[in-house]
């Protein structure tokens, strides 16, 4: 999943974005409310944590030009007020989710994955193709019954191929929806993780390559070659 955190306070913001990381999910990060319309501008986001309290362009603003985008992103705001009065105005606004300052990582955490959850269309408990069943909740993968260990990015690339349902998905998207924007759109790094991927997922191979175009984990629906 791809998350935007907006925040003036750089530490925190560095803070929340490391530990969102650490979590397997792509995180781009916005210092104040100008820098973050632009991001949630040219990038689907599915979650936006966005501090209500910014310099500039605020994060009431931000959170009014998001919905007015269309985006089905989700956006949960921050802030040091945790009176009722603030979060309800913050929800009325059209905040999802509203989380007060100082907060429980765990709990930001918990939230952020549900509203991801609403950001994105209904997906199974499990992905399964052939004998290979990914959990996104309990990230987990087994093959034939037996645990697959993944790192967060093979995990992810996984995820989303499988969600695709026979799709093909570029290798412009996979970058966008598991890393994040310092990715570079040059590199070699989605082959090499889909290598690798391959490599843990054994024989006989579930990933095709469609040249020219990204990558597919072929359904039984889906048509072969």
């Amino acid at each position: 999943m791809r998350i935007l955190v907006v925040e003036d306070e750089a530490p925190l913001a560095d803070a929340i974005a490391r530990g969102l990381r650490r979590e397997g999910m792509a995180v781009d990060v916005a210092y104040d409310g100008e820098s973050g319309h632009e991001k949630s501008s040219v990038t689907r986001y599915d979650v936006v944590v966005l501090d209500r309290d910014l310099p500039g362009m605020s994060g009431d603003e931000l959170c009014g030009e998001i919905l007015s985008s269309g985006a089905l992103t989700r956006v949960m705001m921050l802030t040091a007020s945790s009176g009722i009065e603030d979060r309800v105005e913050g929800l009325s606004l059209g905040a999802d989710d509203y989380l007060a300052k100082p907060f429980a990582f765990p709990e930001l955490v918990a939230r952020v994955r549900a509203l991801a959850r609403r950001a994105t269309p209904a997906t199974p408990p499990l992905l399964t193709a052939r004998d290979v069943e990914l959990d996104p909740a309990r990230r987990t993968v087994r093959r034939g019954g037996q645990p697959v260990e993944l790192t967060r990015k093979e995990f992810g690339v996984l995820e989303v191929l499988l969600a695709a349902k026979g799709s093909v998905v570029s290798s412009e998207e996979l970058l966008e929806r598991v890393w994040d924007e310092n990715a570079d759109p040059f590199t070699t790094t989605v082959r090499v993780t889909v290598m690798t991927l391959r490599k843990k997922l054994g024989e006989p191979g579930i990933i095709d390559t469609v040249v020219g175009s990204g990558y597919r984990v072929p359904t039984a629906g889906s048509a072969e070659g």
